[in-house]
């Protein structure tokens, strides 16, 4: 008897499937995502309640304030800073690595090098500048640098991963485009992009990709990567 030929389709999408594998890290966890989300929103939490315990205006009054008040300010601010970064770097490898055990992959593959790196150099450039401007007495200016180098970051990054990074960043970009018009509006701008933002961002990743994937037999469509 012949052999049937297989079908050249789907030749096609599994060639094009591990050329994809190879050169895009597609293990990013929605969770990841979300808990970034709940990191940033508890952050601005603490934020807006030590500003208004030191100022009256709280937040209003800092981006007004003098150099020696925001020299004061600016030990907690930083701690506030590193901490959130540091508890969201902890969650989403948590997260990541699961997802990565998950599906057979390794973690520190070179897509995730070239990811992470495609990440820092904005972030790094962005962070500097935006001291630069918070000491410089621009400090309005500092929510809005956030979130557009943010966004910048992670339009950057979205060819070495899932491409629905792309919108996140465009969204954090839109964002920070709104808080120049609005400054006094900062908190809630950072809350509405890096809380909101992720938030919404890892639902609707963990309900495309993973949701079905971790399913069980049961499931009706298994989502590969």
């Amino acid at each position: 008897m012949k052999p049937v030929n297989p079908d050249p389709l789907a030749q096609l999408t599994e060639i094009r499937a591990i050329m994809e594998r190879s050169s895009r890290f597609l293990s990013l966890s929605g969770l990841s995502g979300v808990g970034a989300g709940v990191v940033a929103l508890l952050g601005a939490a603490t934020g807006h309640f030590y500003l208004q315990s030191r100022y009256p205006d709280g937040y209003l009054r800092l981006i007004q304030s003098s150099m020696p008040e925001r020299q004061a300010a600016l030990p907690f601010l930083l701690l506030l800073a590193g901490g959130m970064i540091g508890v969201a770097l902890l969650v989403a490898f948590y997260f990541t690595q699961r997802r990565t055990r998950h599906n057979g992959q390794p973690l520190w593959s070179r897509p995730a090098r070239r990811l992470v790196a495609a990440l820092a150099v904005p972030l790094v450039t962005g962070g500097l500048f935006c001291l630069r401007l918070f000491l410089g007495g621009d400090a309005a200016m500092v929510v809005p640098g956030l979130l557009v180098f943010y966004g910048l970051a992670l339009l950057n990054a979205s060819k070495y991963t899932l491409d629905e990074i792309r919108w996140l960043g465009l969204t954090q970009l839109v964002l920070g485009l709104g808080c120049l018009l609005l400054p006094g509006w900062g908190l809630i701008f950072f809350a509405l992009g890096f809380g909101l933002g992720h938030i919404g961002y890892g639902l609707l990743m963990y309900n495309r990709y993973e949701r079905t994937a971790t399913a069980g037999p049961d499931a009706k469509t298994v989502v590969t990567q």
